[in-house]
């Protein structure tokens, strides 16, 4: 009963620590400049907001608090240690990491990283052992690397779950430009959850026994580490609820893999290494083949010889009402064979009170859909249809580091029929054209989105 009521004391403590600390609100900020970036990205793209980032930031911070809590007593119950100086070079190696690409923002990697540095440091004693570079050193030398790994196991199983419950109504719609230089529809699904964790110290910090026997060792006292998790996969060939499923899957496999080897490294310590390396190569192995998969299949969102696909619907919008899902197919508005996206505007205005739709779902039946039209609706009904092949905006997966977030920066490129990408280079901007230039000028916009799996 003591030792229970000494846990508790420690775990308030933690949690006053956890907030007086800066990295959970580096987490905080993070992620609401992350959310603010991406409405700016679907207002850029596609003209109006998918997300808002309030209530996206809101469904973060307590999705992420609930599976942090759950993490953190799966770690106390095993025994999961860390120093608090262990607390500083974990946050120090994220935040380095996160400067080269966001997706770098992840436990797995953290951690395999400072292994790895480890067992550098392990073939040099003698190394840095005076003032603060000493201390951290020090640190690092203590850390308990095949228990840290297993954390970062229940990390992604944690991840698994929440891109499996949330994954789909993450999804953003983008154009993007295809294999063959034809634009076309895909998604982007991204996410990250800042994560508050209560481990347990090292027994050798004068802190009493556990009341039970963990599996790794752990004191009685308790230590705050807040951290980051989230993944983004890009698709073009999958819907959001499959793609989403389909990541999950993958992330439920590694972080089985990964607590596998991390057990057997803390049982055989020479494994330390291996695991460290495995961590790193097998989670960079994921994204390689992810976007080897995609490169390997054809586009899925591109227009039927006869109707409009429909690759979003906006959240509250008529459309949703009418039960419109993405991916299914709009054939007819108001009589009207769509085989152009003007005529739906066009076929919209011949009765602009009422419409009558049909819709070819994805099983290929046809559905009949009518609905009145009131002021302020969404002038295609809250439809995002797929882009057409010469369509002028589109996004470009590009790897980004913090500073992409923070200065909400996006790229610019001008397409035009009959110019290849090389000639693209070459070619003036719209800004830089004469006064009565012939040619026919473009909008220009590229969104910059990042394949990033935490």
């Amino acid at each position: 009963m003591n030792e229970m009521l000494e846990l508790l004391t420690s775990l308030g403590t933690a949690v006053i620590h956890l907030l007086i600390q800066p990295y959970y609100y580096i987490a905080l900020l993070f992620i609401v400049l992350y959310y603010r970036r991406q409405v700016a990205l679907e207002r850029k793209l596609i003209h109006v907001k998918q997300h808002s980032w309030g209530p996206e930031t809101w469904r973060t911070v307590w999705s992420g608090l609930v599976m942090g809590l759950l993490v953190s007593v799966a770690a106390v119950a095993l025994g999961i240690s860390v120093p608090p100086d262990a607390v500083i070079c974990i946050w120090i190696v994220s935040l380095v990491l996160m400067l080269f690409r966001v997706r770098f923002l992840c436990f797995a990697y953290s951690i395999g990283l400072l292994g790895i540095i480890q067992f550098i440091f392990s073939l040099f004693p003698d190394a840095l052992q005076a003032g603060t570079a000493g201390r951290l050193v020090t640190a690092l030398r203590e850390m308990d690397i095949p228990a840290l790994l297993v954390l970062a196991g229940l990390l992604h199983l944690a991840e698994a779950l929440l891109a499996r419950w949330q994954g789909a109504r993450l999804a953003s719609p983008l154009f993007l430009e295809g294999k063959r230089g034809k634009v076309v529809g895909g998604y982007q699904l991204e996410a990250f959850w800042p994560l508050p964790l209560f481990l347990l110290l090292p027994s050798a910090a004068g802190t009493g026994e556990l009341p039970w026997q963990p599996l790794l060792g752990g004191g009685l006292g308790l230590v705050s580490l807040p951290v980051i998790i989230g993944f983004s996969e890009m698709t073009q060939s999958l819907l959001p609820a499959r793609k989403a499923a389909r990541t999950a899957g993958r992330l439920l496999a590694y972080s089985v893999v990964l607590l596998g080897v991390s057990l057997l490294a803390y049982a055989w310590s020479p494994l330390t290494l291996v695991a460290a390396l495995l961590a790193l190569l097998l989670h960079e192995g994921m994204n390689w083949y992810s976007a080897l998969e995609e490169r390997s299949t054809s586009p899925s969102f591109v227009h039927p010889p006869a109707g409009r696909k429909v690759l979003a619907v906006l959240p509250g919008s008529p459309a949703e009402e009418l039960g419109i899902l993405p991916g299914e197919v709009l054939l007819k508005v108001n009589g009207v064979l769509l085989t152009e996206a003007a005529q739906l505007h066009d076929a919209l205005r011949m009765n602009p009170a009422y419409c009558k739709l049909e819709v070819q779902n994805r099983e290929g039946e046809s559905k009949y859909l009518q609905r009145p039209i009131y002021a302020g609706d969404h002038h295609q009904l809250g439809m995002i249809l797929v882009p057409d092949p010469d369509e002028a905006v589109t996004a470009a997966a590009k790897p980004s580091g913090i500073f992409g977030i923070i200065g909400m920066k996006t790229g610019t490129r001008t397409r035009r029929r009959g110019i290849t990408t090389a000639g693209l280079k070459r070619a003036k901007s719209a800004e830089d054209q004469p006064p009565g230039s012939n040619e026919k000028q473009r909008p220009a916009g590229t969104v910059n989105t990042e394949t990033l799996d935490a």
